[in-house]
């Protein structure tokens, strides 16, 4: 079987330390605490990245972001950032994309991701408007693991 690449973006590894009382932040926090538990013991890999690194290292919030750190410390690859991903980051960037949000497909498909998982409905829209000029699958946790798990 071949192993699952998984790449979370900072959107992702910051949701179990949002406010839960929110059954849609509660429900994309179960997701991906089960997604890097079964990276534990699945086949899956989770994808890790100098963007991860670099945005959580933007993060004001001290506290946050050592629990952040830890969940970002849990992958079994890593991409660093080169010359050809920036390029290919600016590329997305042009056609519309955040900076952070290129730079991370950008890493995702260095890392040759099966998925990129965001909780990002803005990146979900933008990425959906320009699936084909991306090379990797964009998806919500809590939808992505439900389909896989079943």
């Amino acid at each position: 079987m071949k192993k699952m690449r998984i790449y979370l973006d900072v959107c992702c590894l910051n949701r179990p330390f949002d406010d839960q009382t929110q059954d849609r932040i509660h429900l994309e926090s179960e997701a991906i605490l089960s997604i890097l538990n079964y990276s534990q013991t699945l086949n899956w890999d989770i994808i890790g990245s100098e963007a991860i690194d670099i945005e959580i290292f933007k993060m004001p919030d001290s506290e946050k972001k050592l629990k952040v750190g830890i969940l970002a410390s849990m992958h079994q690859s890593y991409v660093a950032v080169d010359r050809g991903l920036e390029i290919r980051a600016s590329k997305l960037e042009e056609s519309g994309f955040k900076a952070f949000d290129a730079l991370h497909i950008a890493c995702a498909e260095k890392g040759d991701a099966d998925v990129l998982l965001t909780t990002d409905d803005g990146l979900l829209r933008k990425a959906a408007q320009y699936r084909s000029n991306l090379k990797i699958e964009i998806r919500n946790p809590l939808e992505w693991v439900a389909e896989v798990i079943r």
